[in-house]
Parts: C-alpha cells; sequence; structure tokens
C-alpha cells in the first residue's frame, strides 16, 4: 500500500487557508449529547482531580444540582466539534487562550459549537497561513458553557494564489 500524503481524501475534505474569512461564522454540525458514560470513562482515564466534578453532596452543598461533568471534559467536547472545520488539515494547533467555564455541564446536556474567525494572517513562507477563531459551546438551552480562541496554521490550497490581507481583531484575540 502505498503512503497517501499530504494529500490524502481526509486532507481534501478539510479547509485550507483560503477557505478562511475574517468575520465570517461557522456553525459546527452535529451537537453532542454528554452521556454518564463518557463520563465514567473521563473519570477512568484521567481520574478525578476535582471536588464538585467528583461529588454530588460537594456539588449539592455548593449550590448545584448535582456533580458537573469536569471542565475539560466539556473543552474536549466542545473542541471536537471544531475540528472538521477549523483544523482537519492543521498543520499545527499553536495555541489556546482566554478559556472561561461560564456555567456547568452535567450528563444529559448537549453541547453545540460555533466559531467566529477573528483573523488570517499569511506566513512568511508563502505556503501556510494562521487562522484565528473564537469558539463558543453551548447547551441544549443556548447557554453559553464554555469559550475560548485558538489559532491553527494551515496550509493554502494553491502555494501560489495570493497571500489574503492581514486581519486580526485584537480585542477579539486576548
Amino acid at each position: 500500500m502505498s503512503d497517501p500524503g499530504p494529500m490524502s481524501d481526509k486532507a481534501q475534505r478539510g479547509n485550507f487557508f483560503e477557505d478562511f474569512h475574517f468575520g465570517e461564522d461557522i456553525i459546527h454540525a452535529t451537537p453532542r449529547t454528554v452521556t454518564s458514560g463518557d463520563v465514567a470513562l473521563y473519570q477512568a482515564l484521567y481520574g478525578g482531580r476535582f471536588a464538585f466534578p467528583s461529588s454530588d453532596e460537594f456539588s449539592r452543598a455548593a449550590g448545584l444540582e448535582r456533580a458537573p461533568i469536569d471542565g475539560l471534559l466539556t473543552f474536549h467536547v466542545v473542541f471536537g466539534k471544531t475540528v472538521p472545520d477549523i483544523s482537519l488539515n492543521a498543520l499545527a494547533n499553536l495555541g489556546y487562550a482566554d478559556c472561561l467555564f461560564k456555567a456547568p455541564v452535567f450528563p444529559g446536556d448537549t453541547l453545540a459549537a460555533t466559531s467566529r474567525v477573528i483573523g488570517v494572517k499569511a506566513n512568511s513562507n508563502g505556503k501556510t497561513g494562521t487562522v484565528y477563531v473564537r469558539s463558543t459551546g453551548r447547551n441544549q438551552r443556548s447557554e453559553e458553557v464554555l469559550d475560548y480562541v485558538r489559532w491553527v496554521m494551515v496550509p493554502k490550497r494553491d502555494p501560489a494564489s495570493p497571500a489574503q490581507r492581514c486581519l486580526i481583531a485584537a480585542s477579539s484575540v486576548f
């Protein structure tokens, strides 16, 4: 079997640098319901590090209805929903910033993700560019549960195509 190389079917379905436009809103497909099985597997793999997701009693004493899921599981579910549209072709995830956990998530909640392109910058090599996005996760009641910024390096579809004008909304990034 031959090596499919960098332009395999997977890479052809993802977005390239030219596909991103400053100010564009992306609604990511297929919301995901977080199950108690997801929580059990996550805790088995990573362990319960914090009191809230580890104890219904502790959470109720603090005013929550029950133990929420671990915040990093929330992050991973929302992040995972963004990958096909933002970073399927990524050469590198360059950074994350301004991550805010805004509301607890419980087993049974369904999370949906949206992203806004807040920056595009061609790289000096002419073959790649950096895309900055602010991604938001919402539950089934449209309440924001998570908001963060990330930036990824993606290849240009055609290295000979002219570079996009560099636009970065500084106030939206950090």
